[in-house]
């Protein structure tokens, strides 16, 4: 067997048990990652199927991979392909019909250079339940192939009594911040690293973001309460500039500032408050007028 984990930072229960399946030979059908987004489940996954096959898994004929997709002009096309071709997107990308179609059809033809077909499937939970439904037959009677489902949620009870099911708990910090240095971000602030909860993808999606709110905004958004006219000249500022997730990540942003620094307890509570009320679609200028004042 060729060891493809060692690169892979955390996730010592999850590899422990996929290395065991290897070593035994007792590869299931399928397979449920299930664990919060961007800790790196899609890498195990790429690691246990390239140890099976002992190359990597990129073009390998015996290897499908699956994953969200929009509907432009009568075509399926991931985010990625439509970044590259400048395509604007409209809703949400899921796993659809047809492409769990493809699954079939995969997966009805035999391997072509090794004993065993592999389809990785990432945000399983994406899938309509029509999609998930038709996936159903396929999980009880993969033929010689075996499917990783990787979500972020739980799916259908229906689809999890077919799966070996693998959880991912998120990572330390310390492991979070070797990933972050690997991947070349060694200005994070720890704020942003523990904002981010375990993920690293969320920490380095995070910094991107704060890069977008002006230094000398986020200094005088520490400094609460703002006088009157500070406060309406904010609000009026940030609500006309950010959409409603950004200004509820900046609210979070601010309250693990204010737990890093141990500030008041009302402070914070306060934020909370302008959370719940922006969540509940309050007019997000009103509620930065009376959480900034």
């Amino acid at each position: 067997m060729t060891d493809r984990f060692a690169e892979i930072v955390g996730h010592r229960l999850p590899i422990t048990l996929l290395r065991a399946a290897l070593q035994k030979g007792r590869i299931a059908p399928a397979y449920l990652f299930v664990g919060m987004e961007g800790i790196g489940k899609s890498l195990v996954a790429q690691a246990f199927v390239a140890s099976y096959l002992h190359k990597p898994i990129t073009n390998h004929p015996d290897v499908l991979w699956v994953e969200p997709t929009y509907q432009d002009k009568g075509k399926l096309i991931t985010l990625t392909e439509a970044e590259t071709m400048g395509v604007h997107v409209k809703g949400k990308a899921q796993i659809r019909i047809e492409q769990i179609r493809a699954i079939t059809d995969f997966l009805s033809h035999p391997p072509l250079c090794s004993d065993r077909s592999f389809v990785i499937v990432t945000d399983a939970h994406t899938m309509a339940e029509t999609s998930a439904n038709a996936l159903l037959k396929t999980l009880e009677e993969p033929g010689k192939g075996t499917i990783l489902l990787i979500s972020a949620h739980t799916l259908l009870p229906t689809i999890l009594s077919r799966c070996h099911i693998i959880p991912f708990a998120p990572l330390a910090k310390q492991e979070v911040e070797t990933v972050l240095h690997r991947l070349g971000y060694h200005d994070i602030p720890a704020p942003i690293i523990d904002l981010a909860g375990g993920s690293p993808q969320k920490a380095i999606t995070a910094w991107q973001q704060l890069q977008t709110i002006p230094p000398a905004l986020l200094t005088t958004l520490q400094s609460l309460p703002l006088s009157l006219i500070s406060a309406l000249t904010i609000a009026k500022q940030i609500s006309q500039t950010y959409d409603l997730d950004t200004q509820i990540w900046l609210l979070e942003y601010l309250q693990q500032i204010l737990w890093q620094r141990k500030r008041e307890k009302s402070r914070i509570e306060k934020l909370e408050q302008a959370k719940q009320w922006l969540r509940g679609f309050v007019t997000p200028r009103l509620v930065w007028e009376i959480t900034l004042a």
